[in-house]
């Protein structure tokens, strides 16, 4: 009788890792979406949001597509939903018009749940039997970190989607209100240095970081200082109050453009006669000492140009951050809005992560000797990398093991809807 062999204690304990991993991160989506009626699920505020039911369906195609094709003789839970939940992956197929989800009323909710139980399982079946190979685990591992990408955009998204309704409803209701006062405004000031930025390219490196912060360089930080903490509500409404609105000398060309042409007066969600906010919690009063947020590039660099200031580069902000385990506001805090970091004037600088994205002042490229993802996934950054600005940092939104000091965001200096605040910064006297 042959023996049998045991798998090294090693893969054992990585393959259930992973599949603990898998099941939490896809419990929480689900859990993300049960306060929503199948109603709420499927609205479509604006082009650049999506349903809710479209980003529970798409993500489950994603581990379908990338991980569970990858078997011999798989069947597609339904090859016609090929199309409608690619999202831009046009090297494998075409996809439904991204500013049309909104008109997906079928499959149901209830439909996309069940793909989402069935690809679970057997996802969760190939982990437990051994049966991913290396491309297939790297491409669940990134799925992963996808998915926590989405749990953010479904809060963005439903957000606009139910500010957008007449009625003005709550996401939720038992949501924690803020407590706490701002720090004193402070300069915390840097010397010229040459700094290593990013993080070495996954997956040789077995830490988890997308192609686009990658590889590792250095770079000369001239000399500058940078702020202790985001700008709060109470200081962007002195802009406000002040007619920064009004005033085309503080603002790019395309943002006085934009800012004319949609009638902005105040950030997004903004109740200025009624000193309040809409939240995923519905109105309530705006705090003045949180960090102001829903700004688009424009606003928050108008208010730098503004206040004397100017905002950082992406370099300035990781230069700040690196060597920082991310710890601050962020979704997993169950508060879900931004919050006064307290005062305390010796923790330097503070809110480097969550409560809200950071605006910087970078273009959104490519590194020196940058490579995309190998394969389909190349498509996943790279073809970004144009007309986009980085923000740093994450959010209130944003889940707290989804971050890490070289993480690169990145949106068009026109949107107003993510969890976007702004840091200043200023040259050296």
């Amino acid at each position: 009788m042959n023996a049998v062999v045991a798998p090294p204690p090693s893969a054992v304990t990585a393959a259930t890792a992973l599949a603990a991993q898998f099941a939490r991160v896809r419990a929480r989506s689900v859990a993300l979406a049960a306060p929503l009626s199948a109603e709420d699920a499927m609205v479509q505020s604006m082009p650049d949001a999506s349903p809710s039911k479209w980003h529970l369906a798409h993500t489950t195609w994603f581990f379908e597509r990338f991980v569970l094709a990858t078997q011999p003789d798989y069947v597609p839970f339904d090859a016609d939903w090929h199309y409608l939940f690619n999202s831009y992956y046009q090297s494998i197929g075409p996809a439904h018009a991204r500013p049309q989800r909104g008109l997906l009323s079928r499959p149901s909710l209830d439909e996309v749940l069940r793909f989402r139980s069935l690809v679970d399982q057997r996802v969760l079946a190939a982990l437990q039997a051994d049966a991913l190979d290396e491309q297939a685990t790297r491409q669940l591992m990134l799925g992963l970190h996808h998915e926590q990408q989405h749990q953010e955009l479904l809060l963005t998204d439903i957000k606009h989607a139910l500010w957008s309704n007449p009625l003005q409803p709550a996401y939720r209701d038992d949501l924690p209100r803020s407590t706490g006062a701002a720090s004193p405004l402070a300069w915390i000031h840097s010397p010229e240095q040459i700094v290593e930025i990013g993080a070495p390219a996954w997956p040789a490196h077995a830490a988890f970081a997308y192609d686009n912060e990658s590889p590792v360089h250095r770079v000369l930080v001239p000399a500058h200082a940078l702020a202790n903490r985001p700008v709060s509500n109470a200081e962007f409404r002195r802009f406000v109050e002040a007619g920064g609105y009004r005033e085309p000398a503080h603002w790019m060309s395309e943002g006085w453009s934009l800012c004319q042409q949609e009638h902005w007066q105040h950030p997004l969600y903004w109740d200025d006669a009624l000193a309040r906010e809409f939240t995923l919690a519905g109105w309530r009063p705006l705090d003045p000492d949180a960090p102001v947020c829903h700004l688009s590039y424009f606003e928050a660099d108008a208010y730098a140009r503004w206040a004397g200031a100017r905002l950082p580069t992406e370099f300035e902000w990781e230069a700040a951050a690196a060597g920082q385990a991310p710890q601050g506001n962020f979704a997993d805090s169950e508060r879900l809005h931004p919050a006064a970091a307290g005062h305390d004037s010796a923790q330097g600088h503070v809110q480097l992560f969550g409560d809200v994205w950071e605006w910087t002042s970078s273009a959104y490229g490519a590194y020196p000797g940058f490579r995309t993802f190998e394969g389909n996934l190349g498509e996943y950054n790279g073809k970004f990398m144009c007309g986009q600005w980085v923000l740093r940092g994450g959010s209130c939104a944003t889940p707290a093991d989804h971050i890490r000091p070289s993480y690169r965001n990145f949106f068009a200096p026109s949107a107003r809807w993510q969890f976007a605040g702004l840091r200043l910064a200023k040259d050296a006297a």
